[in-house]
This record gives C-alpha cells, structure tokens and sequence, in this order.
C-alpha cells in the first residue's frame, strides 16, 4: 500500500472553478500551480482533480472524447505534466478522476463503434441486435441511446444520453441475448485492455493515482459485484506490477466491496444507505445547533468499519461537485464543529475546495449539466478584487458567476481573520498531521451516538495513546456515560468536555479532543 495516504489530506480541485490565468472565465492548470502553495499552507498534502480531458462538455468533463489529451481551455498535456511536477516539488500528490464506464458520443471508439460495419470497435460499447430492443430491467443500466447511426441496436448509457457505456460484459449473460457477452469476451476485454493503457500513459506522466468513478458499475447484471470485484483486482495486479505505488479511490459506497477489489480507499456516497447527509444536508442535520439525528450514519459507518476489519480507508468527504455544500445548511460555526468531526475520523479527508471558507451553494441556471450541482461548483473566491480574484475576465465570461453577495467569504478576509473557519480548519489539519492518533490507520471506537441525542464520543487509539472526541453541536450542554479518565487537553473549540463521577459533560456548539489517562 502507498504510505503517503496514512497521513494525505486531499483538496478536490473543479478546475473549471478553482483559478483563472488566462482570463477567457475557465479556471486552468497554470492557476492550479499559482495555487499549490496555499493548498500546502493550509494542510492539504494531496488533490483530486476532477475530469480534465478533452470533452464536449454535455456533463462538465464526465464525457470524455480523449482519455490521452487535457482539455485544451485547461490547457496542454505539458501543462498537467508541470502541474504533476510543482505537486511534487512540494511534497504533494496529485490523482486524476478516471472515467471507466462511459464516454461521450464524440469519442472516436464510439464513432467507429457506431458504424455499421464490423470493426476493431464494434464491441467496445453495450449494444443490443435491433433497434427496438431496448434495456428495461437489464441490471444497472440507465437507458439507451437509439436512432445515432446506420448500425442496428440500441445502445447502453450510464447516466445522460450523450454518455454511451462502455462494454465491460455482464457478469450473467442471458443467453437469450446474445449481445450480452461475458466479462471474459474478447470485446470486454479489448475494453479492459484500452482503460489500463490510459492508466499507464497518465501515471508514466507523473500522475499519483485515480479517482473512480462509478467503479461499482463497470460490468452489468452483476448483482453481489463479484465480477466487478474481480475486474478491479486484475486492475489492481497491473497496477502492482507496474506502478505499485499508485493510489486507486473508488467512488463505490460499500468499503467492504471496493478494497476487496483492490482500491486503496472508498467514498461514502451522498446517495444509498451510509447516512452521510443526515450529518450535513438533511432537514435537521446533526450539525446544526437545531439538533439532528447521527444514531443511523453511526450505526452503518460502524457496519462499514467491521466488514473491513478496521483495516480499509473509508472517506468522509466535505462535500463534492455532486452535492449543496456545507454552507446550504450550517453556519460558519457550525461548519468549524462539522470539521472537528471529519478531521479526526479514520480515512483520508477529502476537502472540496471553498469548504474551507465557508463557500455557499449558490441558486444559479444551470451549466454544462450540472443541474442542480451547479450551485455548488461556482468560482473560488480569493479576495475582494474583481471576480473574487478568480478571473480578469469579464463577469459574463465566467464559467459559472460569482456569489453576488458583498459578505461573501474570501480566502484573504479570513486569513486576516484569526478566529475564521480557515484558521480552524488549518489549526485542525496541523493537529492532524502531528498526531498520528488522529490520522488514517489508527483503530476508531464508538463511544456514544444514540439516537436523536448529543453528544457524539469516540476514540481514536495507537501507539501513541487514546484520544477521546468529543462533538456537541447543539445549541443544548449534553452529557452521556463514559468509563474513561480524562487527562490533557489537546484541542477545543467552545469549551472542553469534562468528566466527572463517570459522567461526560459536553458545553453546546463545541467540539474537543482529549487524551485518556
């Protein structure tokens, strides 16, 4: 396993979004590398940088045309190359999202794959013998797309009509159906083949690893995943033989799965069973001084815990491209209490970029379908220059427009400010890198989280000691049974908990680590 991942906290990067240095309203590579030493400054020792390939932009990058050739309003295949290298020059790791499971419908595979005739191609994408036969109840498939070309059959995609599925087989083909082939096929595995040479340009680029995404999702009719399973471990052999310090970061939602299959970390998603929204983007969030439920995020993130014996990276990301952000429901205290949380939990953090200062989720049209994401992939606010310091270009130009508000949040108004979510949000991460108590590997307790009540209590436990977390956001004091003593005070913000007579007392809106005796 890459050792660099015990103690990595990501930034996840939209670089349509994150720093704009030619002025034509698109963020850009160059303004990444403007920018890595204030992702380093604050904590971050690694990033994820959402698709950046060449792309007609019908999903904001998740339809690729070419896996081998950066967007060029980001900018050229030598600027990435010089961004992998400023990442490393400072210590600092950089992973790509990779996209698997689909292209766009101007992907050359795709064209030839639509022709009529038969070609090299012809199987890389899902389709079926005749134009009227379509997927209805056929595992996970989303829809099809009909009627694009001369060639007889419908098409498998994923997600929007534009993004065909790629052909990685069907873990139980009906034979009814003869297009449905095996995973082993010789289509399926031409697919394969074609994936793992994209991974091996971008890494031999300098690239640190990938972000999947949809990994669960690659071969269809594969109900308990065990041939997507076994998909990613044949990824996972080439990688160790070839690269074997890249990092793989599934977004797949059920750790157990994913790190059987080989990827070193997985998501918790925002959608399914692990009750992650219930903590940040519900009616009532947990973190909300309203008050909130975490009893059943607890429950399964415990669930998750066990199924990898304690052994797997399960990520709790702030938020993400796909989600509101942390400022749709919480305020700017509140956000602070929500960081204590995410940084003192097992797994590497994930920071989207603008979290850390509180950016809000912004009611705006949407672009590049984004739908409602939109609002929550809007320009990274620096200062109080034009455009939030994001762009010299004119406001119309702008990918998506700034928050209009004149109490935005800027990176320079809270770096003046010393008792800012930023500083909170560093102080948290300079905590975390110097305790490895606090970082990725070491052994997580559940110590209190029942159900409607505060507060939340758990350990975190290695050579070094045992630190007790405690986490009230309530606007309420809370109290509940411990069977520790408590000793010194590492951090807190609101007032430090206290034992007494076995009784852990927690002061409202406050979060506080201590050490166990």
């Amino acid at each position: 396993m890459s050792h660099w991942l015990d103690d990595a906290v990501f930034y996840e990067i939209y670089p349509q979004s994150f720093q704009d240095t030619n002025s034509d309203g698109i963020g850009d590579f160059q303004g990444i590398i403007q920018r890595l030493d204030y992702i380093r400054s604050l904590g971050c020792n690694a990033i994820w940088m959402n698709p950046c390939f060449v792309s007609p932009f019908h999903d904001a990058g998740y339809d690729i045309a070419d896996y081998y050739t950066a967007a060029p309003r980001y900018g050229t295949n030598d600027d990435l190359k010089r961004l992998f290298a400023a990442a490393h020059e400072r210590g600092m790791h950089v992973i790509l999202d990779l996209v698997p499971g689909h292209t766009s419908i101007e992907h050359p595979w795709f064209q030839q794959s639509a022709l009529p005739t038969p070609n090299p191609y012809t199987d890389r994408y899902i389709w079926t013998d005749n134009v009227w036969e379509d997927f209805e109840g056929i595992g996970n498939i989303r829809g099809s797309l009909r009627g694009y070309s001369e060639r007889d059959g419908s098409c498998a995609v994923n997600f929007y009509t534009t993004q065909p599925a790629l052909n990685f087989g069907f873990a139980h083909p009906d034979p009814a159906h003869p297009w449905q082939q095996a995973a082993d096929a010789p289509g399926p595995m031409a697919t394969r083949q074609a994936m793992k040479d994209v991974m091996r340009f971008w890494l031999s680029m300098g690239c640190d690893g990938f972000r999947v995404d949809m990994a669960a999702s690659l071969i269809k009719n594969d109900p308990d995943a065990s041939a997507t399973i076994a998909l990613w471990q044949d990824f996972r052999a080439f990688l160790d033989k070839e690269f074997p310090d890249a990092v793989m970061v599934s977004e797949w939602g059920q750790p157990d799965q994913a790190l059987t299959a080989g990827f070193h970390m997985d998501f918790l998603l925002h959608f399914g069973p692990s009750h992650y929204n219930d903590l940040f983007r519900c009616e009532h969030p947990f973190f909300s001084k309203e008050g909130g439920d975490v009893s059943q995020f607890a429950k399964k993130y415990q669930q998750l815990y066990d199924s990898t014996g304690g052994k797997g990276l399960i990520c709790i990301p702030s938020g993400n491209h796909d989600m509101e952000r942390l400022a749709w429901k919480l305020d700017q205290e509140e956000i602070k209490i929500a960081f204590a949380f995410l940084l003192s939990m097992p797994g590497a953090p994930f920071i989207y970029y603008g979290d850390e200062i509180g950016m809000r989720y912004l009611d705006v049209p949407s672009v590049e379908g984004g739908s409602n994401r939109t609002g929550a992939r809007s320009p990274m606010q620096w200062d109080c220059s034009a455009n939030a310091g994001f762009s010299c270009a004119s406001p119309e130009k702008l990918y998506i427009p700034i928050d209009p508000s004149e109490d935005r949040p800027t990176v320079a108004s809270q770096q003046s400010d010393p008792h800012s979510l930023y500083h909170e949000v560093k102080k948290l991460l300079e905590l975390r890198h110097n305790h490895s108590v606090l970082q990725s590997n070491a052994a997580f307790a559940f110590v209190y989280a029942a159900e409607n009540r505060y507060p939340l209590v758990y350990t975190r436990r290695d050579q070094t000691g045992t630190l007790l977390i405690a986490i009230n956001p309530s606007s309420q004091a809370a109290s509940c049974p411990i069977a520790f003593q408590l000793g010194e005070i590492l951090y807190e913000n609101g007032g430090a908990a206290l034992e007494k007579d076995g009784v852990l007392k927690v002061p409202a809106r406050s979060a506080s680590y201590i050490w166990i005796k």
